[in-house]
Formats: C-alpha cells, sequence, structure tokens
C-alpha cells in the first residue's frame, strides 16, 4: 500500500488552465492599465467584445463582473462600460483593512511609518503654504492645551501628523498616512498613557521649525528623533496584565 501510494506521488497534479473569462479579464485590465485610459472612459460594448476576443457574450460578462468586483470598471445604465472612476474613500478602506485585518505586528508598521513620514516631513518644509504652516501651528498650539487628556492628546497628535502629509502637496501620503495612522492608534494612546506627551510636544515643536523655515533636512531629521522615541516608548512601556484595556 506504501509502495502504491510513494508510486502515485512521482507525478505532479496537472496545472489548471485559467478559466477562458479569466483571460479575457486579464487581458481588458492590461489594456486599461498600458493605454492609461482615463476613469470614465467609454469602453467597447458587451457584443463589441465579444468580436473583438471571439468569445461569447456570456464569457464577456463574467469577465466584466469579475474587473467591476475588482473596481476596475463600472456597468452604467444606458451609457454601457466605463473605466471605473478612482474612488480614494474605497482605496483607504480597502487599505486599512488590509492593515488592521492582518494584524501586522507594529515593528512592521514603524518600519513603513517611519519610510513615509520621514520623507513627508523633508517635503513638507519644501512645499508648505503659508496657510498650511498656520495649520500646522495652530494643531501644535491645541496638543499643547490637551497634552495631559490621553484620549484628546491622541487625536490632536494623529491631526499634527495629517496636517504635514496634506503639507507635501501629494495626496497619497494622506491617503496612505491615515491607513497606517488608525493601526497606529494604539500605540499612540499607550505612549501617551505613560508620560510621553512632553516629549511628543518637544518633538512637534522641532519638526514644526524646521518645516516653517524650509529645511528638509533638518525636518527628516526631526521627524526621523521622534519616531525613534516613540518606537522606544512603546518597547518599554508597563506589560498590560490580562483583562486590562489597551486603549484604541
Amino acid at each position: 500500500m506504501a509502495d502504491k501510494q510513494a508510486e502515485s506521488e512521482l507525478f505532479g497534479r496537472v496545472a489548471r488552465e485559467p478559466r477562458l473569462s479569466d483571460k479575457v479579464a486579464e487581458l481588458m485590465r492590461e489594456t486599461i492599465l498600458n493605454r492609461q485610459l482615463e476613469p470614465g472612459t467609454p469602453l467597447p460594448s458587451e457584443r463589441e467584445l465579444g468580436e473583438q476576443f471571439g468569445v461569447s457574450r456570456t464569457v464577456i460578462r463574467e469577465a466584466v463582473r469579475a474587473l467591476a468586483a475588482k473596481g476596475i470598471v463600472e456597468v452604467r445604465t444606458g451609457s454601457g462600460l466605463r473605466v471605473a472612476s478612482v474612488d480614494e474613500s474605497a482605496a483607504l478602506e480597502s487599505l486599512t483593512w488590509y492593515i488592521r485585518g492582518g494584524q501586522i505586528e507594529y515593528p512592521k508598521v514603524h518600519e513603513v511609518r517611519s519610510t513615509i513620514e520621514v520623507e513627508m516631513a523633508g517635503l513638507a518644509a519644501e512645499r508648505r503654504t503659508a496657510e498650511q504652516l498656520q495649520a500646522l501651528k495652530a494643531a501644535h498650539a491645541h496638543f499643547k492645551s490637551v497634552v495631559d487628556d490621553v484620549e484628546q492628546a491622541t487625536l490632536a497628535d494623529v491631526e499634527f501628523h495629517n496636517l504635514i502629509a496634506k503639507a507635501t502637496q501629494n495626496d497619497l501620503f494622506s491617503v496612505l498616512l491615515v491607513s497606517i495612522g488608525e493601526a497606529l492608534i494604539e500605540v499612540r494612546h499607550e505612549t501617551l498613557a505613560v508620560g510621553s506627551g512632553k516629549k511628543t510636544l518637544a518633538a512637534h515643536g522641532r519638526i514644526l521649525a524646521r518645516i516653517e523655515d524650509r529645511d528638509p533636512e533638518g525636518a527628516r531629521e526631526a521627524m526621523r528623533d521622534h519616531l525613534n522615541t516613540v518606537k522606544q516608548l512603546w518597547n518599554e512601556r508597563p506589560p498590560v496584565r490580562p483583562g486590562q484595556p489597551t486603549g484604541s
């Protein structure tokens, strides 16, 4: 019996070919990306697509359904198929769910955060407007006023960093920061709870000063120092006892 089992395992299974509809969906996706079709661009009808690909309309419908589920195309009643419009909130929700739902460990989130936020600080120093600088100053003053209130300080901390993202003039930074920012709420809450408020306030002040002076390298260094301190405080925090709330 064992010999027969071993004999049967000499050969691997035959790989299944992708379904015809999957092949069509992939070709459509590549065409949309390669031709850089703008959101809202009309696409051929199901009949025309069937003729172009040489497949049935049933295959086309399955391919379109798969692309629509991925947010690549959309079907509009009365106007046919179009390249889907980019929905920032949907993209943010998906990325946030992946990070939160995947239970990614803090050290990995910190690595990504450091990469993003250090560069953000430098770009904000180069590109911030006078209005954005004033908004950062107001956020810093607000953080100072609530520094002893852990709940309020946590929200104020988030706002300060979000404003730096906006000052880069690159919307993608804001999307990326907010997506990982939700995963860092607990980190902010716990470090502020163990008395890091004054250190955070001073660190924010140094970052703000470098942004005000339009000193990109100084801003990057100030942000790097700040995030390294946050990591150290998180690693040194007292262990949570069973049943003790960890914040949110």
